[in-house]
């Protein structure tokens, strides 16, 4: 398994990050992949990715709840180590919208979403796309800008089946995390086994945490339940969606 969205590097695993890695390796988990929220997030995720190397693989971009009036200096930030540092990223993101948590800067946030895509496409890095509440509007800045160069994942999917076979349509990714397993999260009348060959596991951890553990600080060792669910949603066994949704993660992030 991959765990293509997590952000481990947080405070919230400070007391216990090693033991939380080793049990993460313990349920076969294999790799990764960490996007970055911030210029203050940074530093923590590099470091780490430092320490995990092989293990732990950093992305590089600006999360949309942290675009406000200074969104222009942390671009420059992203910008600056996308071009001019010695780290290896291996995406572009977080970016994308969100129209949840505050609408205070929504024309901010889209412009800044779409600098990062064009700075995905030079960079030919996949995008990690945040998209609460804000799906149609994220599908319609991708398919401006679709090329063969733009690629990644919309992360945490908790969409239609109309959104999911348009984020397809664009050779995009579903990330699939803690909401298939959630009682009224409704992606068991969405996703079908047909969709797999676009599917990717997924904790963002800390948050989202999968039932039997709602509402607790998530890891990534709980992808387990994720697989698990996932499983009986569509009806393919754990080893095979194991694999497959492996198969996408390393081809995305080029692995």
């Amino acid at each position: 398994m991959i765990d293509t969205h997590t952000h481990i590097y947080l405070p919230e695993f400070d007391v216990d990050r090693n033991e939380m890695l080793q049990r993460a390796k313990d349920v076969g988990v294999e790799k990764m992949f960490l996007p970055n929220i911030d210029k203050d997030s940074i530093d923590n995720m590099i470091r780490l990715c430092n320490e995990e190397k092989n293990y732990c693989y950093p992305m590089m971009g600006l999360h949309p709840c942290s675009v406000n009036v200074n969104y222009e200096n942390e671009l420059r930030i992203v910008e600056e180590y996308l071009y001019n540092s010695n780290y290896k990223f291996y995406g572009v993101g977080e970016c994308g919208l969100d129209y949840y948590w505050d609408k205070t800067f929504i024309a901010e946030q889209k412009i800044a979403f779409e600098i990062q895509i064009q700075l995905a496409k030079k960079n030919r890095l996949p995008l990690s796309i945040h998209s609460r509440e804000s799906t149609d509007d994220c599908i319609e800045l991708i398919a401006k800008h679709k090329d063969e160069n733009l690629h990644g994942v919309f992360h945490c999917f908790s969409g239609t089946a109309d959104q999911l076979e348009k984020i397809i349509a664009l050779d995009f990714y579903a990330g699939i995390g803690g909401v298939v397993t959630f009682k009224n999260g409704g992606l068991d009348k969405v996703i079908k086994e047909e969709h797999l060959r676009n599917l990717v596991l997924e904790t963002d951890a800390p948050y989202l945490a999968p039932v039997p553990l709602r509402g607790k600080r998530n890891e990534p060792s709980y992808l387990k339940y994720i697989l698990k669910r996932l499983s009986e949603v569509i009806g393919v066994n754990e080893k095979e969606i194991a694999e497959i949704t492996t198969a996408n993660a390393k081809k995305i992030f080029q692995v």
